[in-house]
């Protein structure tokens, strides 16, 4: 089991919506619902984020990043 300490965790979601946003900006291929759905995963991501609930705004920001066709790892 990995265990990250929080500001480890905290770190890593402005990485993760940097490439969202990035991926985003250049998706082929994709309908609007999926970016749309993309999008949502996203920004309930940074709202989580910023409210101090990094672990479920992790697993938002992968959701998303996994719509994206990304790894998120």
């Amino acid at each position: 089991m990995i265990s990250f300490s929080t500001p480890a965790i905290a770190g890593h979601c402005p990485i993760d919506l940097t490439r969202i946003d990035e991926a985003v900006s250049n998706a082929v291929g994709l309908s609007n619902a999926q970016l749309t759905e993309i999008k949502t995963l996203r920004d309930e991501g940074e709202m989580l984020h910023k409210s101090g609930n990094h672990g479920d705004s992790l697993t938002a920001l992968h959701a998303a990043l996994q719509k994206l066709g990304i790894d998120p790892h």
